[in-house]
């Protein structure tokens, strides 16, 4: 089975502790007050983007204060089966969202109330849509995660996703089952709201993903045989940006972005990838860096950037280059052990030309598969350590078993690699909270957290494994305090450890042998997905859950909840195609 196949290839030990600080009512934490707040006359343009509107800023954390603008935006997406030829190499089978890969772009403000409708027109598959990055605050049931928040939505049905957009910044909507986004299931998210960087034009969303000329589920498989095998799984065919670029034999057509001088341009770079780091540079113009992910950062330049899976960088660029015709370039990071046949490519030409193809100079791409060093917090929060420093001494993660330290604030120790995630489609999460029932199954990876307002710790250690291939983790529910990466294996003694400006935000990489040390606070209950976002692993079982303030979670509608459950169960009791790994 492929559940125990993981151990040989993905080893990671997660370590939860928690330290008590004096908690919260959630209520309040979240619509609280702060100083740091605009003017009230300020107004949002290109030389005063850190404004927005009603006393908000870019100063204003939005984990502990956001708008409420009552306004609804409504989105209709129909997923359905079709080809695509997204390169130029030939069509072969797609899942498009609106007819279209990727789809198409979903926009609100901040503060506004999302409805997304959903209805799924595929054959032979069901579904369920994560809104990437998204807290889903009192929304638990819109997270989208089958066999966690709801039953997958059989072919032929409905549901309409409602959630407050209490961030802003740029993420990314997918399905989350199994491995179905590899095959088209995607698009970007846009939450409009201040910026910590003027600019004059916002270019919008610049999607970038790796493509296969097999299926995703057909990749999925030969990953599953190579892995039960000690071997990487299959290149990709090629990358894609915005959905389009030529192929290594000429075909297909590239990206085209026009630019004008004296501008500054924002533009929202995503990784939807399902298997590849991809490093990012446009030719002689500098990135300036102000988010990661939703989080604000002190804006920063860099020549190229690495983008690991799911997660989202916003960059502004400064037309002050001579005016011709340049490339952009987004090459897989083999510094990451990501593999592609090919390499993704756009051009970029000043308005005063006539667009051709560029004959620029490369950057020389930077080295080491982890997040910027220079992506400091705009938000500067500590997070407490002295609970954490007590227990260090209790602390093993090498354990291959889950063992809880009883110390007043429990410290779980809890091995990954050694109880896989594999969910049922037709018992979610919820479902166990709706009966009453706490006997998950022991391979749900239920992992409670500690009380309101008191502080989560998790250790992702890497256990040695060749190659020593890095793991995107991404956290639903929640964005994160990034305490430390490393080498090797954690010494939480010796560990250089961040507890004073710590960076934040929804993604992070665990090093190829190696080590992430992040903490969330529990401040959103809910039962929420904590995983690899390279498909193939998650795929595998390479997951769990955390199980957050189990008694103050917003159910959603039980009747639609259990009708939709019913609709599901009474398709896959004929269902061509059986589940056949985790079910994420």
């Amino acid at each position: 089975m492929r559940f125990s196949q993981i151990a040989n290839a993905c080893l990671a030990a997660c370590t939860l502790t928690s330290a008590a600080v004096v908690p919260a009512e959630i209520e309040k934490r979240a619509t609280s007050t702060t100083s740091r707040v605009a003017d009230a006359a300020c107004t949002n343009g290109p030389t005063s983007r850190a404004c927005w509107k009603n006393g908000y800023s870019i100063a204003t954390d939005f984990d502990q204060k956001f708008p409420t603008t009552g306004k609804t935006v409504s989105q209709s997406l129909t997923l359905t089966n079709g080809t695509c030829n997204p390169d130029g190499n030939g069509q072969r089978l797609c899942l498009l969202v609106n007819g279209v890969y990727p789809g198409p772009t979903i926009r609100a403000a901040w503060g506004d109330t999302l409805s997304v409708t959903v209805t799924n027109n595929m054959q032979d598959n069901g579904t369920s849509i994560h809104w990437h990055g998204v807290r889903q605050f009192n929304s638990p049931g819109s997270d989208g995660v089958n066999g966690i928040t709801e039953c997958p939505l059989a072919p032929g049905q409905t549901k309409t996703y409602t959630f407050k957009v209490t961030q802003f910044g740029t993420s990314w909507y997918h399905a989350h089952y199994s491995s179905q986004y590899g095959d088209g299931v995607i698009g970007p998210i846009v939450f409009d709201g201040p910026a910590a960087a003027n600019y004059d034009e916002d270019l919008g969303p610049y999607v970038l993903s790796d493509w296969y000329y097999r299926t995703a589920y057909q990749i999925n498989s030969i990953a599953s045989i190579n892995l039960a095998a000690g071997g990487p799984p299959p290149n990709a065919d090629n990358i894609l940006i915005n959905g389009t670029n030529k192929n290594k034999n000429g075909g297909g057509s590239y990206n085209q972005v026009k630019i004008t001088s004296g501008k500054k341009y924002r533009l929202r770079l995503i990784n939807m990838s399902v298997d590849n780091y991809i490093r990012v540079s446009l030719d002689n113009h500098a990135l300036q860096v102000m988010t990661s992910d939703f989080i604000p950062v002190k804006p920063f330049y860099v020549n190229t950037l690495l983008i690991g899976i799911g997660q989202r960088y916003d960059v502004v660029i400064n037309a002050n280059q001579t005016a011709g015709n340049y490339w952009f370039r987004a090459n897989v990071a083999t510094d990451c052990l990501s593999g592609n046949n090919f390499y993704g490519r756009a051009v970029w030409s000043y308005s005063s030309v006539t667009a051709g193809t560029p004959t620029s100079t490369a950057y020389t791409d930077g080295q080491g598969c982890i997040e910027p060093a220079q992506a400091a917090p705009y938000w500067v929060q500590p997070v407490p350590s002295g609970s954490f420093q007590q227990s260090i001494s209790a602390l093993d993660v090498g354990l291959t078993k889950a063992q809880i330290v009883p110390n007043g604030d429990a410290i779980i120790v809890w091995a990954i690699n050694t109880s896989s995630i594999n969910l049922m489609w037709d018992r979610p999460t919820l479902k166990y909270l709706m009966e009453g029932n706490t006997s998950y199954p022991t391979a749900y990876n239920v992992v409670p957290t500690v009380n309101a307002g008191s502080w989560n710790y998790v250790v992702v250690q890497m256990l040695p494994q060749t190659p020593p291939v890095p793991h995107p983790f991404h956290l639903h529910g929640h964005d994160f305090f990034l305490l430390g990466q490393g080498s090797g294996t954690f010494d939480a003694g010796s560990a250089s450890l961040n507890w004073a400006t710590p960076p934040r935000r929804d993604t992070a990489t665990v090093p190829g042998g190696g080590w992430l040390f992040i903490a969330f606070n529990s401040n959103n209950p809910g039962t929420w997905l904590m995983h690899c976002h390279i498909a193939w692993h998650v795929s595998e079982g390479l997951g769990m859950q955390f199980l957050e303030s189990p008694s103050q979670i917003q159910l959603p509608d039980q009747g639609q909840f259990q009708s939709q459950c019913k609709g599901w169960e009474d398709y896959y009791s004929t269902a061509y195609w059986k589940k056949d790994d985790s079910g994420i």
